[in-house]
């Protein structure tokens, strides 16, 4: 005798789906979007980028770095040390001489204090970028030609 549960097909709910951690970013990958950035003079997003490849902080940690966390005067640092958010311990990272280059252009540019958040929200109600922000920020302005093969499933509108 067959029971009704058996008889009905149910189709899992990832079939077909794109599911799970996103391999990370190659290097030559890396290398492409630093290129990229660089050259259509986006001096904040490359400086965001090269610091989240850096430091390999979460995206609440990063967006809320203030000036000083990376600054020591008028000098950059090559190495920093932040308190996590999510596990309230103490990591510390090395800033590579390409990211330093990238900051100080970016804090000259948005003439930066030391109290001010390194990485500033566009909108007058926000002190820092969002995390939101932050997370999309790569995605939307991808070269289509770049993000229908790193994200096929955004259909190059990356």
């Amino acid at each position: 005798m067959e029971t009704p549960s058996s008889s009905v097909h149910h189709e899992p709910w990832n079939k077909g789906k794109i599911v799970g951690q996103k391999a990370p970013f190659k290097l030559k990958e890396i290398w492409a979007l630093r290129v990229r950035l660089q050259m259509q003079g986006r001096v904040r997003e490359l400086a965001l980028f090269n610091l989240g490849i850096d430091s390999k902080l979460r995206g609440c940690d990063l967006v809320s770095l203030k000036v000083r966390d990376v600054c020591h005067g008028d000098q950059l640092a090559t190495r920093a040390i932040l308190m996590q958010h999510k596990t309230q311990r103490p990591v510390q990272f090395e800033i590579t001489a390409a990211t330093r280059d990238a900051l100080q252009a970016w804090i000259q540019l948005a003439a930066l204090k030391s109290d001010d958040f390194l990485f500033p929200s566009r909108l007058h109600e926000s002190p820092h970028l969002g995390t939101r922000q932050y997370a999309f920020r790569f995605v939307r302005h991808l070269p289509a030609s770049y993000a229908t093969t790193r994200c096929p499933w955004m259909k190059g509108r990356c």
